[in-house]
């Protein structure tokens, strides 16, 4: 780790949101947040809610369609938000109806 001296605000912010066991709450709030960015208006319009808890993401979608490919391409959409957040926040996904 950088001294203190040499970080730049962010490096310091991270270092802080680690230590203090903030990192992983405030990346899966990001993460939450993404989700319209990530997956498009027809995918936010058929999903009811998006939750993500201890590195889980929960997602509850109105269509049994949607419910199969999201299940079908759950590795992908994890790799995707986690690559969104520019972190591992998400271990698992749960599809739900």
């Amino acid at each position: 780790m950088p001294s203190v001296n040499s970080m730049s605000i962010s490096e310091a912010l991270v270092a802080f949101l680690r230590e203090s066991g903030l990192e992983q709450p405030v990346l899966e709030v990001q993460v939450e947040e993404m989700w319209s960015q990530v997956m498009g208006e027809t995918v936010v319009h058929l999903t009811r809610s998006v939750e993500v808890k201890n590195g889980v993401l929960i997602v509850h979608v109105n269509s049994a369609a949607l419910k199969a490919q999201l299940f079908e391409n759950r590795f992908e959409l994890v790799r995707k938000l986690n690559e969104a957040v520019g972190a591992p926040a998400i271990k698992d996904c749960r599809i739900l109806g």
